[in-house]
């Protein structure tokens, strides 16, 4: 068979296995080698029954000496198979129930091989039985139990069993033709990895668990070096081929501007202008992506940069992902910039059709040096005199195709600079945005007070929101965030809808309350928004459409509803809407029990305050899961590597990824691997 045939034509494949298989995603050859499993029992090693004791996982050999069949007389009256077993050491129970087929199958003298959790027979008066096997093969005569090896174990369904994948598997691996080598003869020498096809086999049906190790390692390698190279052709392609607008050094409008910010930088701060003036001064477009905690001033190195492509004659553009944050900016760099003759224009879909075609007029004329504004800001009807700067704000909102239309807008490439306050992991930064230069701005500017954040119970609700308005009360306001909109039959929890009915009817009577989620119309949401931003509005209720928000530094407070339903990065960007002014901010979780995964994120929100300290721990904690998804390039889900548990994998796959950069020959060989195999995912980088 051809790797691209269909699965259809193995044997045992008929109509219905190839459609569930369809369902898994699995329609040819290929795509069943490349359904790795889930998991594996390592079975080389037989524990004599003698040594077994209850709660132990154990792989075990026995001769059945005995079976009974019987019915239980609870609920439906399953069937209940039992067969005894002996190894001349002791003796062990097997149950299996509703399986009454076995009962032919298991009889005297019949030898098992098995895998599974061990614990005291039910009524067995101390004695011991396997109810919970992972495994189970009877053994035919001569067969030898020693030569079980690691068994894999695949993400099956009802319809598609272990035995039968291990069956497909066995056999797709006799008609399989040699898998192609995706990876540079060089690079397999340097790095000691394991022939492809090789490695497929172990992945499969590895020999041991050392050949399974250097399999998968083999294997999480090529998907990651193939990443790693994607990302490096699309920094190297960018270099050379794009015509980047080249700025002199910083001038006396950049000194000015930066003398007038109400505070002077901080450390992290400089070190990022540093690099991003350094950027903008070379004739290569810049690529930057600055990392900042929430209120660790992005913002004010953003204008700085903005300053400086006006100071050199060109234009520059910020992009938002909202209206409100948009028109925020805008009200923000018109302060800061009203001594000056630098002129903000603000691109809003709130301007009349009049106002608009002025301000398109105005952007064209050069009559504007800096545009802020929202997705508008690359609809065709925008023309630009001279793009010198883009600076995007929560980058993973826009995506690579909004970035390149704006590209388009200008006969040179202008630099781009890239703003995010979603905490990434270091390792998956590496990965995720390895065409794009990165700067971390880790400290908060003096005089910030920390936000207090505590974690409570549903039995403290009344005294929570007692506090919550005793704070109203004294000219604060406070954000309530839900984890869903309406009431729902699939969930108890109470919806956002249902919480704004019950505070603003109750506690909060009195109170201007104001309810926002998803599922408003844009004018409804930027009409509560606004309230709230200007102070009319005292309590928000909120689903987490308020998570990239506004800057309110009278709300100091925020409560979240049922925080065990919200990931740690989630519940940081939620955090980060307080603690913006002069008051002391309290941030209130209520919800996780005393134990658990749920409970251990809520805790470390007590305990943490970084950003960067938490994405870390939200990784620890969650694992990597779909962390590319659109975020970037659109790139798949990594099957084999796992960036928490192979980040010294990813450093030698993308340490190898930069000598093929600089080697000819390997350079075209990735290529081509990358147009066959992955047009998919790289298409956009092969084509820019």
């Amino acid at each position: 068979m051809e790797l691209l045939d269909g699965v259809g034509k193995l044997s045992g494949v008929g109509p219905k296995k190839e459609a569930a298989l369809a369902r898994l995603g699995i329609s040819t050859l290929f795509d069943l080698l490349a359904y790795y499993p889930r998991a594996y029992i390592d079975q080389t090693t037989v524990t004599p029954f003698s040594r077994l004791s209850a709660g132990m996982e154990a792989t075990v050999s026995g001769v059945v000496v005995n079976v009974r069949e019987r019915r239980s007389e609870r609920g439906r009256r399953m069937s209940i198979l039992t067969a005894y077993l002996s190894d001349g050491t002791g003796y062990l129970a097997m149950t299996w129930f509703n399986q009454p087929f076995l009962a032919k199958k298991l009889v005297e003298g019949q030898r098992i091989f098995a895998t599974g959790k061990v614990d005291y027979a039910y009524g067995g008066h101390g004695g011991l039985a396997m109810t919970q096997m992972s495994a189970f093969e009877l053994l035919g005569e001569g067969e030898d139990a020693a030569q079980g090896g690691v068994l894999p174990v695949y993400a099956a369904t009802s319809a598609l069993n272990q035995k039968f994948f291990r069956g497909l598997l066995r056999q797709a691996m006799a008609k399989k033709p040699t898998l192609p080598e995706v990876i540079p003869e060089g690079v397999r020498s340097r790095y000691g990895l394991m022939d492809r096809d090789r490695a497929f086999v172990a992945m499969h049906f590895p020999k041991s668990a050392k050949e399974l190790s250097e399999a998968r390692a083999r294997l999480a390698f090529e998907e990651l070096y193939l990443i790693q190279c994607g990302l490096l052709i699309l920094k190297k392609k960018t270099r050379e081929k794009e015509q980047g607008v080249r700025h002199l050094m910083n001038g006396s409008l950049v000194k000015q501007v930066e003398d007038s910010l109400p505070f002077r930088l901080t450390t992290g701060q400089a070190k990022a202008w540093s690099e991003i003036s350094a950027d903008m001064e070379k004739s290569v477009p810049m690529r930057r992506l600055v990392q900042g905690d929430v209120g660790s001033g992005k913002t004010a190195v953003a204008l700085l940069a903005l300053v400086k492509t006006v100071e050199n004659g060109y234009q520059g553009v910020l992009m938002a992902p909202t209206e409100i944050l948009a028109r925020q900016h805008y009200e923000t760099f018109s302060k800061l910039l009203q001594d000056t003759d630098v002129r903000i224009g603000l691109l809003s879909g709130k301007l009349t059709a009049k106002q608009h075609e002025e301000m398109l007029a105005s952007i064209a004329a050069h009559e504007v040096d800096i545009v802020v504004g929202t997705h508008a800001l690359i609809q065709d009807k925008v023309r630009y005199d001279e793009l010198g700067l883009v600076v995007t704000d929560e980058q993973h909102r826009f995506g690579i195709a909004q970035r390149a239309e704006l590209n388009k807008r200008s006969e040179k490439t202008p630099d781009v600079l890239v703003m995010t306050a979603t905490p990434i992991p270091r390792t998956m930064t590496l990965t995720v945005y390895g065409d794009l230069d990165v700067s971390r701005i880790e400290e908060l500017p003096p005089g910030r007070r920390p936000v207090r954040t505590f974690v409570r119970t549903e039995e403290r609700r009344g005294l929570i929101y007692a506090f919550v308005r005793k704070e109203i009360e004294a000219g604060r306001q406070a954000y309530v965030v839900c984890p869903l909109i309406e009431e729902s039959e699939e969930t108890e929890l109470p919806s956002a809808e249902a919480i704004y009915q019950e505070l603003s009817g109750g506690i909060f009577r009195g109170i201007p309350c104001g309810l926002v989620h998803g599922k408003l119309k844009p004018k409804e949401k930027e009409a509560v928004m606004r309230s709230f931003y200007e102070g009319e509005t005292k309590l928000l209720v909120a689903t987490t459409v308020i998570e990239v928000g506004v800057d309110v530094p009278n709300a100091t407070v925020i409560v979240v509803e049922h925080a065990e339903r919200f990931g740690l990065a989630q519940l940081h960007q939620l955090r980060g809407r307080i603690g913006r002014g002069q008051f002391q901010s309290y941030c209130i979780l209520i919800g996780g029990g005393k134990e658990g995964a749920a409970n251990e994120r809520l805790r470390a929100m007590e305990r943490t305050a970084s950003g960067f300290d938490l994405a870390e721990e939200d990784l620890r904690l969650r694992g990597p899961g779909q962390f590319f998804g659109s975020m970037q390039h659109g790139l798949g889900d990594l099957k084999v590597a796992n960036v928490l548990r192979d980040t010294d994998i990813l450093l030698r796959a993308r340490r190898a990824a930069m000598e093929t950069m600089e080697e000819a020959r390997d350079m075209r060989y990735v290529l081509d691997v990358l147009r066959l195999n992955y047009s998919d995912r790289f298409g956009k980088i092969l084509d820019a």
